[in-house]
């Protein structure tokens, strides 16, 4: 379970260890399919100030400026004493993946949020692309061989705390790990009760891999389908039994599977209620039955590329999905 960890952090929100720092146990996403920017701006003064401590933004997502007034602000108002008591999460996408980019890219988001450097920078996807300016989808034929070990070079100059990487599979992450003399601290992946990454888990714990989950509620939809998470029978059951809501159900399910959570709503209501998982417990039964819940992934390489073109590298060596 989680532990205080070594931080300046002032809030309620417990935390876990991970490459000699800590990182908060729920946090504030921006990867938004939309968004307006004073709504986000709000969001995160809404977050900072129920006691939210990670940010979590990326170069692909265009909110880093965003996030960086906010933060601002807060410590302005009094709503945080520093900008060192904020994690602050962002990702170089995979047209910046290069070696002769990945520094240029964490400067530049350095300067959209106005700070001197970040707490964890993040390999947003395994894969790189031809460079261009952060977006999706990707043409097949843009997909590059990965190298990555500029990622070392941010941490040494101290713009990056932590480094790690999105969406590997236990397979990249062998990869990397042969190559790199620092080893990812964190693995930011989908993750929920729909979507257990049971095998990656595994493997993630073995190497001392903080696993950071991302759609813990299932994930925005720009489609009619019902969402596997919200509409799941089994959770829905257990948010009756117990008084929650199935939201809660989700989250506390994942955080007790040892895992960080980044979360994405924009109201104050929603952003209060994802934090009241500190003090009950699901039950062994409850457990069980979460378990063998179908499994279901929303993400997949295929829904960032274009449909049409052929790539020069194996789609299967660089998609985010393990069985």
């Amino acid at each position: 379970m989680a532990s205080p960890g070594s931080s300046r952090r002032s809030s309620s929100i417990p935390e876990f260890p991970a490459g000699g720092w800590a990182v908060p146990a729920v946090g504030l996403g921006t990867a938004l399919v939309q968004f307006v920017a004073e709504d986000v701006r709000a969001a995160v003064l809404a977050a900072l100030e129920l006691g939210y401590r990670h940010l979590d933004t990326g170069s692909l997502y265009g909110s880093e400026q965003i996030v960086g007034e906010a933060v601002a602000e807060a410590a302005r108002r009094g709503i945080i004493t520093s900008r060192e008591e904020v994690f602050v999460t962002t990702k170089v996408w995979c047209t910046q993946c290069h070696p002769d980019l990945i520094l240029p890219s964490l400067r530049e988001s350095l300067q959209n949020l106005q700070m001197e450097y970040v707490d964890l920078y993040l390999i947003h996807c395994p894969m790189s692309v031809k460079p261009t300016k952060p977006h999706y989808p990707i043409k097949r034929e843009d997909i590059m061989p990965m190298d990555v070990r500029a990622m070392e070079e941010c941490h040494r100059l101290g713009l990056a705390k932590m480094i790690g990487v999105g969406n590997f599979t236990t397979m990249k992450l062998k990869e990397l790990l042969a190559i790199t003399k620092i080893p990812p601290a964190v693995n930011q992946v989908e993750l929920n009760p729909v979507w257990q990454q049971k095998k990656l888990m595994e493997f993630c714990r073995e190497k001392g891999i903080h696993v950071i989950a991302y759609h813990p509620l299932g994930g925005q939809s720009r489609t009619s389908t019902p969402n596997p998470v919200l509409h799941s029978d089994v959770l829905k059951e257990i948010a009756e039994a117990r008084g929650k809501s199935v939201a809660q159900i989700s989250l506390r399910w994942v955080y007790e599977q040892g895992v960080s959570i980044v979360t994405t709503s924009m109201k104050r209501e929603r952003l209060k209620e994802n934090i009241e998982l500190f003090n009950w417990e699901l039950s062994n039964e409850d457990g069980l039955k979460i378990s063998q819940i179908p499994q279901h992934k929303k993400i997949t390489v295929l829904s960032i590329l274009c449909p049409d073109g052929v790539s020069t590298v194996d789609i299967s060596e660089v998609d985010v999905v393990e069985v």
